[in-house]
């Protein structure tokens, strides 16, 4: 039978590597594998000691309240296993043989289905924020364009509404202006004027009827001005 003594120092290494392989076990890994980090753990900790061999003695005492296995470090999901440095003790007086140590119940990792499940759930919630932010963004942008071509619409509308002011207060000058010439070709006084003068604003003066006429009655009142020859 082993000495206490030894079983105590070994049964703590153990419980050590135990919950150091518990902390770092990936998600979704079966017992096997944690007891496989385990004994890693307890030879890369262990004094020439190839693996942990009281495992049948450590399957009778396991379930006792004082070898329950307290995490040490921090809860890794999904693939970030880093090695959790936790120095194990060698002493008895730092073994759970003699702390009665409370059961504590930590969560359980997220499993790797679940975690990939939650990613994809994230990020189809991600591409949906995203989408509808870009249909707000193009709603807007359609709005904003539909605004501006409304404007620059307004602002041609009201540009050929002056224009058109513009043209017809030149049009009405320049009759004006005609008017007043004709007024005065009409009443010029020829008397002392040459024959060849008199002639002229005979000429001058037909024109004038001419449009006149035309403007008011159309082409076919004119004829007699031609001597009735079109």
């Amino acid at each position: 039978m082993e000495d206490v003594e030894v079983l105590n120092k070994e049964f703590g290494k153990w419980i050590n590597a135990l919950a150091k392989a518990i902390d770092n076990q990936r998600s979704g890994e079966n017992l096997s594998n944690e007891i496989i980090q385990a004994q890693m753990w307890f030879s890369a900790t262990g004094q020439g000691k190839k693996s942990f061999n009281h495992t049948h003695c450590w399957e009778v005492v396991k379930t006792c309240k004082r070898f329950q296995i307290i995490p040490t470090g921090p809860t890794v999901v999904l693939n970030e296993t880093p090695l959790h440095e936790t120095p194990a003790s060698d002493s008895p007086m730092d073994s759970p043989m003699s702390t009665d140590s409370p059961i504590e119940n930590n969560p359980r990792p997220i499993g790797r289905k679940a975690a990939k499940a939650k990613r994809g759930s994230n990020s189809s919630k991600n591409a949906s924020q995203f989408l509808e932010e870009l249909s707000k963004h193009q709603a807007m942008r359609i709005e904003m364009d539909l605004k501006q071509q409304e404007h620059d619409m307004a602002v041609q509308v009201e540009y050929a509404k002056e224009r058109e002011y513009v043209r017809k207060e030149r049009e009405y000058v320049r009759e004006q202006n005609i008017e007043k010439k004709d007024r005065e070709t009409m009443a010029m006084d020829t008397s002392h004027m040459s024959p060849e003068t008199k002639q002229f604003w005979k000429l001058e003066r037909r024109d004038v009827m001419r449009r006149r006429l035309f403007r008011d009655d159309g082409p076919s009142n004119t004829d007699w001005l031609n001597g009735g020859n079109h």
